[in-house]
Formats: structure tokens, C-alpha cells, sequence
């Protein structure tokens, strides 16, 4: 009877804290119109998702509209649309293909300088289309921070989403 008494207040703890996540996700999603945000993988990163993986493109592409869409729509609907590409990315560790390709390969102590490319246009509201880019990488491993694997590429997604909406493209 004691475990029963244990498992249902830790089911009930987890269900609060199950709603209150699910209430603070609902909190973070942005009102009014979310502009259309399309992100492509560009010609030479491509050509390099035998090595990287697709799936980890594939995540860092989803990461970039999602990003983009966020910061874009608290703005005041200046950009209606965004049409971006991913030009290029490099991992601050080891991918999940690089190591299965690689035996050799420590998937934790290997550590490289990451970041990521970004360019493409965005459309306004009155119908003006202007170019975009940016780029961040780190400049040498003491800047590398963090444990994952896309850690500075997505810093370098999250500070151009922050550079677009806030107009400073």
C-alpha cells in the first residue's frame, strides 16, 4: 500500500510538472502572423552529407526556420517572407556518421572550431526583397563552449535569428 502511495503522488508530481512545462511552451509561442520561412541546404554542404549525416543537416536546417519564424514574428510584420540557406556548417565534435565511419574516432575528447553560414533573402511587407548573410565561427578552441556536438553553429542560428528580428540584417 506504501508504494502506491509513493507511485501516485510521484505520477502527480509528474504530471504538474508536465503541465507547467507544456504552459511555459505555450507562453513562449509568439503572437500574430509567423512569416513563411524556407530553408534549403546549400550545393557544397550537401555535397557533404555523406560525411556530416543528413540527419544532422536535416536538424540544423529545422533548427534555422524554427529560429527564424520566432524571431520574426514579434516583429511588427516588416518581413513577410525569408527564404534562406544554409551555405555551410561545422560541427564542434564528432557527428554520429563521422564516428561510425571513422573507428578511430573519440566522439568526446575530439573537439573542432564550429559555426555556421547563413545567406538568402528576405521580402517585406511593402514587397521589397533584400539580401541577407551572416556568419559566426569560433575563432580558436578557447572559445569553444559546451558539450554538443552543433553547439557553435547553433550559436551562429540563434544570433542571425536575433539579427533579422531585430532589423539588424
Amino acid at each position: 500500500m506504501r508504494s502506491l502511495t509513493v507511485v501516485s503522488l510521484l505520477s502527480a508530481g509528474l504530471l504538474a510538472a508536465g503541465t507547467a512545462a507544456a504552459g511555459d511552451a505555450r507562453r513562449q509561442v509568439p503572437d500574430g502572423p509567423v512569416p513563411r520561412v524556407a530553408v534549403a541546404i546549400g550545393p557544397e554542404l550537401q555535397s557533404r552529407a555523406d560525411d556530416i549525416g543528413q540527419r544532422d543537416l536535416d536538424r540544423l536546417t529545422g533548427r534555422l526556420q524554427r529560429e527564424v519564424e520566432q524571431a520574426l514574428s514579434g516583429d511588427d510584420g516588416d518581413v513577410v517572407e525569408a527564404r534562406l540557406v544554409l551555405v555551410d556548417a561545422r560541427p564542434n565534435r564528432p557527428t554520429f556518421e563521422q564516428v561510425a565511419s571513422r573507428p578511430g574516432l573519440d566522439a568526446f575528447r575530439s573537439v573542432s572550431i564550429g559555426g555556421a553560414r547563413i545567406e538568402g533573402e528576405v521580402t517585406t511587407a511593402d514587397g521589397t526583397t533584400r539580401p541577407v548573410s551572416y556568419d559566426w565561427y569560433s575563432s580558436n578552441l578557447a572559445d569553444v563552449r559546451g558539450f554538443g556536438t552543433w553547439d557553435d553553429a547553433d550559436r551562429a542560428i540563434d544570433r542571425f535569428a536575433r539579427r533579422l528580428g531585430d532589423g539588424r540584417d
